[in-house]
Order: structure tokens, then sequence, then C-alpha cells
């Protein structure tokens, strides 16, 4: 559908802007939300506040966690369709290097997929669309509409266009998808915690002949080699080969290190690059476009994730898994989840049904990745010691058997009936950790 005609906006019938739900945001998580809102037959409204295709920070890689999702949305995910296919990680510290394909599990896939973020959004909008959700490209949400007796969400305020047509949509349940900064969230008094743990990912693009790999790979030192001495730093960089002719190289840091403000991050990946080995082409007249960053909010750091008519999913309600910093998954889950949960809320006959229904949300989202995000919340208290975070590395990738382990833990990646031992040790911990 896209953006509407604004000279047409005037001639459309007021209940052209309402629906059951407005979907504030249409990345990742707005997308799916808005997918499986219109497959369960409800009337979607997905904002989006810029027109596709257009640039966003990450890292190009998707675990089969993600691919997972995607593959519940249609989305075909073919060589053939623009997707390539990676079997594993590689990580490298300390001179060695360990090749780790993903586990073969009955709840995902065995694969990982890449693909340029620049038009992936792009890919899952189009999906929700054609589900039967309704998007407005150019449609920047203003601000909300609140019942000015209960102050609950009602609406929203947005503007249309190069034009900027001033519109009103409504809705009984709308929903924040609308990134880190989350303006909606913030206009509802929704702020983040900063005690949750927080990263920066910087990363640009290069030609490079190494674009062609079947591997994520994860570097864990991340040295800064710019002064008379080096110094390790708190965080970790990665590779990932898009199969273009063009590799995503770019930088992970996380809060939990007194280095995290200190330093241009920026800088560090350019001097990081400098170090990796000249045919590999990530030098300065190889890169393809500007160095960006982006943050990464982790492990629930803005709650609550419903109340007065709002629901928060993928970075508005901080979902980045802090272990390894990967988003779009857990988007695209929690998504699904919010979808659900709002179906059923909405077939239900009474204010106080649906309410109690929606208010399950927050609870769902505990009992899924609570136990998980409070190890992950120790996880990063630990290694934001880069000297244990060396060590660790050092001597974890000599043994295999502790490898496979961590990639599973690191990755959320167990079958959650059944599997194997690993499995079970891994759901045991979450399951004994508190949900917070």
């Amino acid at each position: 559908m896209g953006e509407p005609n604004v000279a047409e906006t005037a001639e459309k019938t007021p209940s052209e802007h309402t629906a059951d739900v407005i979907v504030v945001g249409a990345g990742p998580a707005g997308s799916a939300t808005a997918f499986h809102l219109a497959q369960a037959g409800l009337d979607v409204l997905l904002l989006e506040k810029t027109a596709f295709p257009r640039e966003k920070v990450c890292g190009d890689g998707l675990t089969p966690r993600a691919t997972k999702q995607l593959i519940s949305m249609g989305i075909d995910v073919s060589e053939e369709a623009g997707w390539l296919r990676n079997k594993g990680l590689r990580i490298i510290s300390g001179g060695q290097r360990v090749q780790l394909d993903w586990p073969e599990l009955a709840a995902y896939p065995n694969y990982g997929l890449v693909r340029r973020r620049d038009d992936f959004d792009e890919q899952l909008a189009n999906a929700a669309e054609k589900a039967g959700a309704r998007l407005y490209q150019r449609a920047n949400v203003s601000g909300p509409i609140r019942d000015e007796r209960t102050g609950r969400i009602v609406g929203v305020e947005a503007k249309l266009g190069a034009e900027k047509r001033e519109v009103s949509f409504r809705a009984p349940v709308v929903v924040a998808a609308d990134g880190n900064s989350s303006r909606l969230s913030l206009a509802m008094d929704r702020h983040r915690d900063d005690r949750r743990p927080m990263g920066v990912a910087v990363r640009t693009y290069f030609t490079s002949p190494r674009h062609d790999d079947d591997y994520l790979e994860s570097w864990l030192e991340l040295w800064d080699r710019r002064g008379s001495k080096d110094r390790l730093l708190p965080g970790y960089g990665w590779v990932f080969g898009l199969g273009d002719g063009t590799s995503n190289v770019g930088l992970g840091v996380l809060n939990s290190s007194p280095a995290f403000r200190d330093l241009d991050w920026r800088e560090v990946l350019r001097a990081w690059c400098a170090g990796m080995p000249e045919d590999w082409q990530f030098t300065p007249e190889h890169m393809t476009g500007p160095i960006r960053g982006a943050a990464l909010p982790m492990a629930f750091n803005r709650k609550p994730h419903y109340g007065r008519g709002l629901m928060l999913v993928g970075d508005a309600g901080g979902l980045v898994n802090p272990f390894n910093g990967e988003g779009i998954a857990y988007a695209m889950e929690s998504g699904h989840i919010a979808a659900e949960v709002i179906s059923q809320a909405l077939a239900r006959a009474t204010p106080h049904q649906r309410e109690l229904a929606l208010l399950g949300y927050p609870k769902v989202l505990r009992e899924t990745y609570g136990g998980y995000y409070t190890l992950g919340r120790a996880f990063v208290k630990i290694i934001g010691n880069p000297k244990v975070m060396k060590v660790a590395a050092e001597r974890g990738l000599s043994h295999p058997m502790l490898m496979r382990f961590l990639l599973k833990l690191l990755a959320n990646l167990t079958d959650p009936q059944g599997g194997d031992a690993t499995d079970r040790v891994i759901n045991g911990l979450t399951k004994l950790t508190p949900r917070a």
C-alpha cells in the first residue's frame, strides 16, 4: 500500500484513520507484530516515519533464532531471493581460531542468514502489508492521544508525507516499535532503567575478498593499538561477509567498563581495521559507506512492557540479548508474542476482560526471557573487565565441548523439550534464575 497520497487524505473517511491496533515503527519488531495481527484477522495500521529502503546500523548477520521467525512470516530465505546462508560462528582470540556449526535442534533451523539491513526491513514490512496490514510510510508520529479521564493511550498524532499533513490515528491498543529512543514510550512516561546493560555497535562496509564467507566471524579481543602501549578494550569485533563483494565489519562494546564513555568508538574501529591483513582490504579506500553507530538496549531496560493501552516490543522494550548483542530475533519474537496476546484480548467481551489479557504480556516476556536475561546481566558485569574476557576466551577455545556449550548459551539455542545434556543444563539454569 505504501505512503498514502497526501492530496487524497482530506477525502478519506474517518474509518481509514482508525483500526483495531496501531503499530508505530516498521522495523523487525513492528512488522512482525503487524504481520501476525493481520494474520489473526485484525485491522492494523503500521506507521513508519521514513520511506523504504532505509539504512539502519546492524551487523546484518542473523542466527537460527531470527531465521525461524522469518520462515514463520513466509519470507523466501533462499539464496535465489538474495539471502546468504551461514553454517555457524567462527571465534578468534589469542591467536586461536575455533569454527562452530550451529547446533542441530528440533526447535530451530541449523543455519543462519546474512542480508543488508537497508532492504531487510522493507522485506518484512512488505510481508506485513501482504498479510493485510495498512502501511503508511513517511508517517512521523509526534505523540500519543490520551483519554482525558484515564490517561490511557487511544491513538497517535502523526505528520504524513513531505508536506507533514497532521493526521490523528485511533485504536484501542497501540504498540511502540519505535526503537531504542522510543519517543512514544517516553511520552507515556516509560523511561530506561540505567541499571540495565546498554551496548553500542559501530560498523561500516568494505569491498573485500572476504565477502563470500559461510561463517559469521567474532573476534573476542578488541585491541586499541593507537598509543605507545596496546590496550585491551571491553568489547568484540565482527566480520560478516555479505556475498555481494562487500563485508560488514564492526564492533560491539558494553557499558559495564569505565572505558565505555571515554573513547571515540569510530576511531577505535578504524584502528582495529588497520591492524587486519592487508589483502582483506579493510582500508579507507575500500570503504563503501560511513561508519555508523547505534545503541543496543538490553535485558528489559524499559518497563513496564504493557500499561494504559501501550505495548512495547523489540528495542523499545530493551529486548536485545545481553550475551551477544542480538536484537532482531527478539524483536520479531516479541512482536509475535504481542500479536498473540492482543488478538486474544480483543476477542474478549468486556473492557475488564480485555485489559486482564493485555496485562499478561509482560508476564509472558518474563517467563520466556526473564531468567536468561538475568544470567546475561551477570555475564555483562564479568566481561566488562577485558582481562577476564581475554583469559576466559583463551582457555575456553581449547575445550571444544565447552565452546559448543557456550555457543548454545550465548546464542540462546536449545531445544525447550528434551534435547541433549547441554540443552537441559542451560534450560535448567534459566528456569532457576530469578526472572527480573
